[in-house]
């Protein structure tokens, strides 16, 4: 692999190591370019707060270490600094001019939870209702209209196991929104590395067909995880079994 957008940092409270620590590991592993891409803070009503995430007070600081690694170690690999972001679209443009503020440099869409996530279902929790699949397919759809978005990460993390007729009627609709758009989606290794229920190959089936742009995403929450290999040979494998077509480097979408 050349470059990983998908790294997270012990801000989100369920990765650990330090910046530098992904950044010298990320080196040794041969990569080109390093986005850190870690949960997004994010503004709720009444004072709600999600554990997985930074805090909005821990934004200056996350900012400012990416952008001192840069900095130091510029010719030796390209560090930029991003967020992995739910789209709610009543607190979305909050969230926005949040950010702007501190000119992060890219988003990537971690679509958690298909609504605002107090009281909700995750889009983890395994299901059989279409209404569900429905729902998370429709915002992820509306999400990259918003045209905002890098790309997006782990999109069969919806575990649907219901009818695969219905599980097909709406991951084409979102894989052809998604070429529609330009929003090249990721195969995450992290799944691979856990053998989670994604990757999943009937997703892929479809944007094979559809034409899918992918990506591979490391979804580091250790310094470590650019240490294995064999989670990157079996997603290649699956790209050249299906004839995915595989962007080494993604365009930054700016905010």
């Amino acid at each position: 692999m050349l470059a990983n957008y998908h790294t997270h940092t012990a801000r989100c409270h369920h990765a650990t190591g330090t910046e530098e620590e992904y950044v010298r590991s990320a080196i040794r592993a041969g990569l080109q370019v390093l986005g850190f891409s870690d949960h997004s803070p994010y503004f709720f009503p009444d004072g709600y707060y999600s554990p997985f995430r930074m805090r909005a007070c821990e934004l200056p600081d996350y900012v400012n270490t990416v952008r001192g690694l840069r900095d130091a170690y510029r010719g030796q690999i390209d560090i930029h600094v991003g967020l992995e972001v739910e789209y709610y679209p009543a607190l979305f443009p909050r969230l926005l001019d949040f950010l702007r503020a501190y000119e992060i440099e890219y988003l990537l869409l971690g679509q958690h939870f298909p609504g605002e996530e107090i009281n909700m279902w995750g889009s983890g929790a395994r299901t059989e209702e279409e209404s569900r699949l429905r729902q998370y397919c429709h915002s992820v759809m509306e999400a990259y209209q918003t045209g905002l978005f890098t790309y997006h990460a782990h999109p069969d993390m919806m575990y649907f196991v219901g009818d695969d007729k219905v599980y097909t009627k709406y991951m084409r609709q979102l894989c052809r929104e998604a070429k529609a758009c330009g929003i090249p989606l990721e195969i995450n290794l992290l799944g691979v590395r856990d053998n989670r229920h994604y990757p999943t190959r009937r997703f892929w089936e479809i944007a094979a067909e559809e034409g899918c742009p992918v990506v591979l995403g490391y979804d580091a929450h250790e310094p470590e995880a650019f240490a294995n290999t064999k989670q990157v040979a079996a997603a290649k494998a699956l790209v050249g079994e299906l004839g995915l077509a595989l962007l080494e480097t993604v365009p930054l979408r700016k905010i």
